[in-house]
């Protein structure tokens, strides 16, 4: 039985939520560890807030990310194609790790490390084009140009199809109410673009990631045609939100801080730990994929049939005291060891060490380059993507 009876909620208000997520998950978290709330789709769901909780439901397997297990006429989300909604973002074991199993013999850290030196020439080559500029946005000519490069380089991707990735990325990242055929046209768009390219690199192989999962073998177990097209879609789609997040929330949060700006100039060899720590302190998401689960759970003291939706607030998580001494001050000398903007157990991110790689050298050639970098926010301040799911930000203005 619950020992813990959960408030009954609305989500609050979205431009609230939007604006300074932390200030509303504060008074959710102090206010109870569970929260029966009603999401963005209408429909109801159970916001977890505090650190304990969250990371052990993250590993929790009775937490199912299919969505077979929700119950009917509950959670439906994004409506993709068979091909493509077989990924490993809606997927448990044994298939799960099955599929983790030969993409790891593929997507090995050597294959990431050989992308240090591109990414650092990409960078660079971005960093030149607005260095006469004075001012720029650093998300449309930095934050996003880079990560789009480097995902293109890593599947084999040629240049003159870049520009289609970003925009179909863009209009899935953040859809536009207005019209919403627009994510579907991506969708079909991205579908049609992997058809093709699988065959390409079929016949032509090349030394890139997607020759090489097409050739991984796991004894006789291999790839299926849908299980590469699905997993080319996460590598984009994942890879590229929540690098562009990750860097833009970085450089924001450096910006708004001079002291800890100032203590990473004067010893850049933190700036490996400094990434842990602005990954909890304003990471990419605010909350983790969303779970169903398998039976009747108790969480934080809360019990929660099987088959409801549960929402695992990262952002919460991230800023609770019992876990994080002082959880709203920046501190880049801080052992961030434990956050979970990259997930934990058998749901860490695959693509973990390239987004980590990316960011460090990101902060590094823009520092390098720019000693005077400063903000140059509007007066109503930065301006953030309108999702409760992701925590990114729609431009950022410097000037250098």
């Amino acid at each position: 039985m619950s020992t813990t009876t959960p408030r009954q909620l609305p989500l609050v208000d979205p431009a609230e939520m939007i604006a300074d997520p932390y200030a509303v998950y504060a008074r959710l978290r102090e206010a109870g560890p569970v929260h029966r709330i009603t999401g963005t789709d209408g429909l109801p769901a159970w916001l977890v807030t505090r650190y304990d909780d969250v990371r052990q439901a993250i590993a929790d397997p009775r937490l199912s990310l299919g969505k077979r297990n929700a119950k009917p006429g509950g959670y439906h989300g994004l409506a993709l194609p068979p091909a493509l909604d077989a990924n490993l973002l809606n997927m448990d074991p044994p298939d799960h790790t099955r599929i983790r199993r030969l993409v790891t013999k593929a997507f090995t850290p050597r294959r990431v490390e050989l992308l240090r030196e591109p990414i650092r020439k990409t960078a660079d080559a971005l960093l030149d084009a607005i260095a006469p500029l004075g001012r720029a946005d650093l998300i449309s000519s930095y934050a996003a140009p880079l990560p789009i490069t480097v995902i293109c380089d890593l599947l084999g991707v040629t240049p003159d199809d870049r520009q289609d990735f970003r925009s179909w990325t863009d209009a899935l990242v953040a859809p536009d109410p207005a019209h919403p055929e627009r994510a579907k046209e991506a969708v079909r768009a991205m579908l049609g673009f992997f058809t093709q390219l699988l065959a390409a690199k079929r016949t032509a192989p090349a030394d890139d990631l997607l020759s090489a999962l097409i050739a991984v073998r796991d004894d006789e177990d291999r790839l299926t045609e849908d299980e590469l097209m699905s997993l080319a879609f996460l590598i984009l789609f994942a890879g590229y939100e929540n690098t562009v997040h990750l860097i833009g929330n970085a450089t924001l949060a450096l910006l708004s801080h001079p002291d800890q700006l100032a203590a990473l100039r004067a010893d850049p060899g933190r700036l490996g730990l400094a990434v842990e720590e602005l990954a909890r302190y304003d990471g990419p998401a605010s909350l983790a994929i969303r779970r169903f689960p398998t039976e009747d759970v108790t969480i934080g003291g809360v019990d929660i049939p099987a088959g409801e939706t549960v929402l695992l607030s990262l952002a919460a998580a991230h800023r609770d005291p019992r876990r994080f001494t002082d959880p709203d001050r920046l501190d880049i000398g801080r052992d961030a060891t434990g956050h979970l903007a990259l997930g934990h157990g058998i749901h860490y991110c695959l693509g973990a060490p390239l987004a980590r790689l990316e960011t460090e050298i990101a902060l590094a050639a823009l520092l390098d380059r720019f000693p005077g970098l400063a903000l140059d926010l509007p007066l109503d301040g930065p301006r953030w993507r309108p999702s409760m799911r992701a925590r990114g930000l729609l431009s950022l203005p410097v000037r250098y």
